[in-house]
């Protein structure tokens, strides 16, 4: 699959507690084959799965059994320790969409797993059909939650038209673009690129100047000052914690099983022979 890692880079590692974002596809699944990952685990985050186009099967430790549909918010919190498997259906011709990561708050990285599913009503304002799958904005707030304050909205924006929305002063914001050109507080995005905006504006104004659609995955939240560990599926605060969770899951241990999942288990990589370096964001 085509797979952009956008977030974390080299210039910022979080924008509020989003910790993670894969951007993949279009791709078309009778060449590429589709999504197919095995049971794997996760400790310390919040995973966010979210499509434009496809349909994925979720199964998880808990039990869960749930499809990814587009507009359909699945949000897994890993916390203590959890593992599932994501599959797209034989249903899915185009697989296309986000898959983000939030870092938990040192107070909640130890809590207990869970899932939840959502489908958020589309709003309409000035030319923009706003989905708001966590956080709340133009009047629509998400009932599932979260352990630091977050936004998480799909905002599609019609040609030729200037938004201004009133957003949280407190909070960073960036702005994925996925198709069309944007300009993000004034800065031009084009497909695949990633805007950041400091905190301290109660606005944010997105533009399409162009005769197509465009659409766009806004995130946001106060700035996360924990700095964090990321090791494979982990997120944690040393490497010694990341050797912990490697170990259980390589002994069969915390993150229990994932049932209806045709084949094994994906097996942990080595961990590299030197320090885990901490992840923070430039002040």
């Amino acid at each position: 699959m085509t797979v952009r890692r956008t977030l974390p880079q080299r210039t910022r590692s979080l924008i509020g507690a989003w910790c993670f974002a894969d951007h993949y596809g279009p791709d078309d699944v009778a060449a590429s084959g589709g999504m197919d990952v095995a049971p794997h685990p996760h400790t310390g985050l919040q995973t966010v799965s979210w499509l434009f186009s496809g349909e994925i099967e979720h199964r998880d430790s808990l039990g869960s059994h749930a499809l990814v549909r587009p507009g359909e918010l699945n949000l897994m919190t890993g916390g203590h320790g959890i593992s599932h498997s994501e599959v797209s259906t034989p249903r899915t011709t185009l697989l296309h969409g986000v898959q983000l990561w939030v870092a938990l708050p040192d107070a909640h990285r130890d809590t207990a797993p869970d899932f939840r599913h959502h489908v958020p009503e589309p709003v309409r304002t000035d030319g923009a059909e706003i989905r708001v799958f966590l956080g709340s904005l133009a009047g629509s707030t998400s009932p599932v939650p979260t352990f630091t304050p977050l936004l998480g909205a799909e905002i599609l924006l019609e040609p030729g038209v200037r938004v201004t929305l009133a957003v949280e002063p407190a909070h960073e914001h960036g702005l994925l673009v996925d198709a069309g050109e944007v300009g993000f507080a004034g800065t031009p995005l084009r497909p695949a690129q990633l805007g950041f905006l400091a905190a301290g504006s109660g606005t944010l104004t997105l533009t399409n100047d162009t005769a197509a659609p465009a659409r766009t995955v806004l995130l946001g939240g106060p700035p996360f000052e924990e700095e964090i560990v990321m090791w494979w599926n982990f997120v944690a605060r040393t490497t010694e914690e990341i050797a912990r969770a490697r170990a259980d899951w390589a002994e069969g241990r915390r993150f229990g099983a994932v049932r209806g999942y045709d084949g094994d288990p994906l097996p942990a990589p080595e961990l590299p022979p030197v320090a885990l370096k901490p992840r923070g964001n430039p002040r």
